[in-house]
């Protein structure tokens, strides 16, 4: 019986690990909001709902150091979200992982809240109104390590599939966006800067 997510049983994974190519190459990560990157103001965020946080990421790995962020990078590269997934299940050495990108604009404690309510044995991950969002995801490690492994060994790097595989349920959050910053103007929008 794996043990009620909480505080001690909980590490936060933020997802970072991709190349952005919407955005010419920008490290998402470290885009600033209000003068604040993107990957401090989630770990912030998140710190007092979890044991530990950790990033999945792939390049600039002294910055997250320099920065007092554990960064992990990927074990298998260019196999997408699964791979940073598979790092991060790994890494973790509580029973439970909370994922969400590193791009996500509003995801808060609240949306944690609700996917900890719902977890069962089996994880859940949100939908919003634009759809299902399956790297906001509650996981259990364990059952995520096998998973993970078997999918990337079958060439199968869906992350949808691998939730279904998990018997994985959906929490929707209706009229709730969690947004993210793909394109220029999703930056525009956010009011994003880079450096």
């Amino acid at each position: 019986m794996i043990p009620r997510p909480s505080r001690d049983t909980l590490t936060v994974g933020l997802l970072a690990g991709g190349r952005a190519t919407r955005l010419g190459g920008l490290d998402k990560a470290w885009l600033l909001r209000d003068g604040v990157a993107q990957v401090e103001r989630l770990c912030n965020r998140f710190a007092a709902q979890a044991s530990c946080v950790l990033v999945s990421a792939n390049r600039d790995l002294p910055r997250y150091a320099d920065a007092g962020i554990d960064a992990i990078p990927d074990r298998h590269p260019d196999t997408g979200p699964l791979s940073g997934l598979d790092a991060l299940a790994v890494a973790t050495t509580t029973p439970w992982l909370f994922t969400l990108p590193v791009d996500a604009l509003h995801v808060d404690a609240s949306v944690l809240s609700r996917l900890i309510a719902a977890a069962g044995d089996t994880g859940v991950s949100a939908e919003d109104d634009d759809g299902l969002q399956p790297l906001v995801a509650l996981w259990p490690v364990a059952a995520l390590r096998v998973a993970a492994t078997d999918a990337l060994r079958g060439d199968d790097f869906s992350v949808r599939g691998l939730q279904r595989a998990l018997g994985m349920r959906t929490v929707r959050f209706a009229q709730v966006r969690f947004g993210n910053l793909n394109t220029p103007d999703d930056l525009v929008r956010a009011g994003v800067t880079h450096d």
